[in-house]
């Protein structure tokens, strides 16, 4: 399933959805952006809601006089989607070229590289 493209914002929204892990109403996500202090008025949150309603990330459900909306794509799903078209786009399919970079412009700390090898010989033993 090919995912559309989303704006920042409109991944603030997702994040929100993914967060609480069931169908949520507008009210629920207002709440937590003015905890993360996003100062969006109600017809804009209501705009980022039909978008991802639109690029088929969401799904609508009318209970009574509200809105109920519910994922249609997993978080897991949408970060892997994301990173291969990342890969793929910038990178042109070279993952070692991505490390690299990371390595040589300091982006990855010598633990998080050394987390990764340790994530590499635990999947390639569980593999064999």
């Amino acid at each position: 399933m090919s995912i559309k493209a989303i704006s920042k914002s409109e991944l603030e929204v997702m994040k929100i959805i993914w967060e609480y892990g069931r169908a949520v109403q507008y009210a629920d996500v207002a709440e937590k952006l003015s905890e993360r202090e996003f100062s969006w008025k109600k017809n804009t949150i209501l705009t980022f809601l039909t978008r991802l309603v639109e690029k088929n990330l969401l799904r609508v459900k009318k209970i009574g006089r509200k809105n109920e909306y519910y994922a249609l794509v997993s978080e897991n799903e949408y970060l892997e989607q994301q990173t291969e078209s990342f890969v793929s786009d910038i990178y042109e399919g070279d993952v070692k070229g991505l490390i690299t970079n990371l390595v040589q412009n300091d982006l990855i700390s010598a633990d998080e590289l050394n987390d990764l090898q340790q994530f590499w010989k635990r999947t390639k033993s569980s593999d064999e």
